[in-house]
């Protein structure tokens, strides 16, 4: 479970990410106040809100068995434990 929440995060963090190696790049001071105004970060805030809403979908999508698969729970066969799987 923990995988899944530490890749959202750190698709959550990719836009600060790069905003932060522009500063960087462009000689700004990366911790000044002044080069983090209210409206860059809400920009940032956003476009990150929407990547991950992007890679929820597609996670669901891609992901999982096919719309038309059973799925047979695990059980006892023959004195063995058969995994659950989806036909």
């Amino acid at each position: 479970m923990i995988r899944p929440v530490l890749t959202e995060v750190g698709i959550f963090l990719i836009p600060f990410v790069i905003y932060a190696l522009f500063l960087l790049a462009t000689s700004k001071g990366v911790t000044e106040s002044t080069s983090w105004p209210a409206r860059v970060v809400l920009k940032l805030l956003i476009s990150a809100f929407l990547l991950v809403i992007i890679s929820f979908i597609l996670l669901s999508h891609f992901s999982g068995a096919a719309p038309s698969a059973t799925y047979t729970p695990a059980h006892m066969e023959n004195g063995r434990l058969v995994p659950g799987q989806n036909k």
